[in-house]
């Protein structure tokens, strides 16, 4: 995670317009980062990519806070109210141009994946429903925009 990555999240962090909108921006666009960072087909040292991860974290949100616990968050409901946003859309296009606004999806898909297979329990609820119907958009040719409700 190099300075110029850290700088574009702080950028969208800053946008929140209060400190509780301010932090959970943060939490949305670190785990989209870390999330995009999974596609690739090198050998990915999770240890060392979690340990900058979280000191990066650590020092921004404070302590509590990992890699872990934003991924988790960005597991439940209230990842949707981010994604959903138009000024949070917005903000983390601009600033966020490596993770395509397009991905979101895909990228909070993939991450409910890795915790169905880690909890080894079904993957139900809002945001299981609003990928669902973000999928039927996209084959319907009716929108899709990771902005857009269900």
């Amino acid at each position: 995670m190099d300075t110029l990555i850290k700088d574009k999240i702080l950028a969208v962090t800053r946008q929140g317009r209060t400190r509780a909108e301010s932090t959970d921006w943060f939490r949305v666009a670190i785990g989209l980062y870390y999330l995009a960072g999974l596609m690739t087909t090198e050998t990915i040292d999770f240890k060392t990519v979690d340990r900058e991860y979280n000191r990066f974290i650590y020092h921004t949100i404070g302590a509590g806070h990992t890699i872990t616990s934003i991924l988790q968050f960005m597991s439940g409901r209230r990842v949707l109210s981010i994604v959903q946003s138009e000024r949070f859309m917005a903000a983390f296009g601009a600033s966020c141009t490596e993770v395509p606004p397009e991905s979101i999806p895909f990228l909070l898909e993939l991450n409910l994946g890795v915790a169905k297979n880690i909890s080894k329990l079904e993957v139900d609820g809002p945001l299981h429903d609003w990928l669902q119907a973000q999928k039927v958009a996209q084959k319907t040719g009716s929108g899709g925009d990771a902005a857009e409700g269900i």
